[in-house]
């Protein structure tokens, strides 16, 4: 019985660990369907309205439970959401689309079952499905490692594994509990999941927020989600929290440590953070409520899953306010502690596990993957360069999606190696947002490309701009720009250039002309007389307006027309239209410039060369 009950936890930690993946997935294909439905209006509004239907229907699942031949139930369930996660594994927008709605509907019904059937598995599953999701993504420098197509035939192998287990384990059954975790159960894992898919489950995301490097926050990170795995741990949580006032603790700490993250940062932010990553996870373990009876767990997850739903796009509008609810601008805050405040009430009463020594077939395994992730997280080695000419670039990687909206990050990276750039200005960065995949663009980039790089966050601290370099850093600041729509920002680097200091800007201008003019007003004034200089980046203007015009009046050069090469366009990369992206210099000789047809992004690179007197 008990080898069973270790294989259930097997079963279960593999289908919640797809379900992690597939909310990902999803809600990053949706950003990309919503996108072309509003603003291209190439996909046809019923279309979207079937799709998001679907979305709403594989959520509500758990309403299907049924009360008998639950095994039957569970074995078929993890079948079908290994097999679509072998799906989602393919680059392609339709088919992670379907896969992943086929795989949440599937794991939601079976984590309905397992919480009416075996729901002291839960939380150890919830827990190690976290440490996983943590895992492969640090082995990718924040990009899932089983999201690329490569990986198909290991995840093949995964799905037929996880099928025989399956097998086996409802074959040889564990037996059947009444439920425990009362009836406000799946309210809080509704929102735990937002918490855990959004923020505390991403070292890079807590990196950003905090300011602390990713590499520090990576094992740190590991470190807390499977210390609550420890028994005496818990043991002595329960004791400490404790009738009333232990639950005003509990809340006050894991409010009191996101609020910290965002606006205190530094070691106090990370420390008040994992704390609440580490408060969030212990309540997995704890009972809601008075409700026991097996009926209506189901209904309470499938609530719960809604919430998920309705947190998500709350948070996206946090990002995305200009173009749908102004009101949500600087809201990211309050919708994460809303769904933190959810997940950790009613009071919680946690149960108080058996007194048992450490031994370390339990701590040797948390050590050694904490270990692997220090290893996985360990900052790579920078190509430096110390003198010229400069190779500069800038490039818009729209948020890491090419213009089919397939996720091509590793083409963006490719394309930029291929130019031979030294020092590249990036707009449209994302750096742990669950609708680009949690990937975090700037650092995957630096990684990848064997150069150092510089954040300026513009959006909810998760997106912003970025400036990447080869030369060494002699100093580096941003700015936020004055933006009545969505906030851009301005980021410089001073970089060593043989004996010489270049500074080095880049930004990203706004939509609206009287917008573009206030805000470079703003970066003039930041640049002030600054030279020798270079700015690069996506000023959303072409060479006749007054955006270009007061360029040249501060002193910039245009490499094109400085060197008489017809200037190519720019935007959109497929059969461009407009020359909207730029790189100019001051005090510097231009050399070349060019526009390589790389179609990696939705805007093509510039690419400049510059002479350092």
């Amino acid at each position: 019985m008990r080898d069973a009950r270790v294989w259930r936890t097997v079963e279960a930690t593999a289908v919640l660990l797809f379900l992690l993946q597939a909310v990902r997935v999803l809600f990053s294909v949706l950003f990309g369907l919503i996108y072309d439905t509003i603003f291209e209006e190439t996909v046809p509004l019923p279309v979207m309205g079937g799709v998001l239907l679907a979305v709403i229907v594989a959520f509500l699942s758990p309403l299907a439970a049924p009360r008998r031949r639950a095994g039957t139930v569970l074995f078929g369930t993890t079948v079908v959401a290994a097999l679509a996660r072998v799906a989602v594994t393919f680059n392609d927008p339709t088919v992670r689309l379907w896969g992943s709605i086929l795989l949440v509907a599937a794991a939601s019904l079976y984590t309905a079952v397992l919480l009416q059937r075996h729901a002291d598995r839960f939380p150890l599953a919830l827990v190690l499905a976290l440490a996983g999701d943590q895992l492969l993504r640090a082995a990718g420098n924040t990009f899932d490692l089983s999201l690329r197509s490569w990986w198909w035939p290991v995840q093949l192998a995964l799905a037929v594994g996880v099928g025989l287990v399956s097998w086996w384990v409802n074959r040889a059954g564990t037996g059947d509990q009444d439920g425990r975790k009362g009836r406000f159960y799946g309210l809080a894992v509704g929102a735990l999941l937002f918490v855990e898919v959004s923020l505390l489950n991403f070292p890079n995301g807590l990196a950003r927020w905090s300011g602390v490097p990713y590499e520090v926050v990576a094992p740190l990170l590991m470190a807390t989600t499977l210390l609550v795995l420890l028994d005496p741990v818990r043991r002595g949580m329960a004791r400490l929290l404790r009738g009333v006032l232990g639950t005003l603790l509990l809340v006050v700490l894991v409010l009191a440590g996101l609020t910290a993250g965002r606006l205190v940062g530094g070691a106090v932010g990370l420390v008040g953070m994992l704390l609440a990553q580490f408060l969030l996870l212990l309540m997995v373990w704890g009972d809601r409520g008075t409700g026991r009876g097996k009926g209506g767990r189901p209904a309470g997850l499938a609530v719960g899953l809604l919430l998920f739903v309705a947190l998500n796009f709350a948070f996206a509008f946090t990002f995305t306010y200009p173009y749908t609810i102004p009101a949500m601008r600087g809201m990211g805050l309050p919708v994460v502690l809303l769904a933190a405040l959810i997940a950790i009430l009613p009071p919680v009463r946690l149960p108080q596990p058996e007194a048992r020594s450490l031994k370390p077939e339990v701590w040797l395994p948390i050590l050694l993957i904490v270990l692997l992730t220090v290893v996985f997280a360990w900052p790579h080695q920078v190509d430096w360069r110390e003198s010229g000419p400069l190779r500069v670039a800038t490039y818009n990687i729209h948020y890491g999606y090419n213009t089919p909206w397939q996720l091509n990050i590793e083409g963006i990276g490719r394309a930029i190696e291929e130019s031979g750039a030294d020092v590249v200005m990036l707009q449209e960065v994302d750096t742990g947002r669950i609708t680009s995949y949690g990937v975090d663009d700037a650092l995957w980039l630096a990684r990848r490309l064997g150069m150092k790089v510089v954040y300026q966050p513009a959006l909810e601290g998760l997106s912003g701009i970025a400036l990447l370099t080869r030369y060494p850093i002699v100093y580096s600041d941003g700015a936020l720009l004055n933006s009545e729509l969505e906030q851009t920002g301005i980021v410089h680097a001073r970089l060593r250039v043989g004996g010489e200091e270049v500074d080095a800007y880049g930004v990203w201008l706004g939509l609206e002309p009287e917008e573009r003019a206030r805000q470079l007003d703003d970066a003039l004034s930041i640049i002030g007389d600054a030279s020798p200089a270079l700015l690069g980046g996506d000023m959303n203007s072409t060479p006749d307006s007054p955006i270009y015009d007061r360029l040249v009046e501060a002193g910039f050069s245009d490499p094109f027309i400085a060197l008489g090469l017809v200037p190519s366009l720019t935007s959109p990369s497929i059969e461009p239209r407009e020359r909207i992206d730029f790189v100019w210099g001051r005090g510097l000789t231009p050399l070349d410039g060019v526009v390589p047809d790389a179609l990696a992004s939705d805007h093509r690179m510039v690419v400049t060369e510059w002479s350092v007197p």
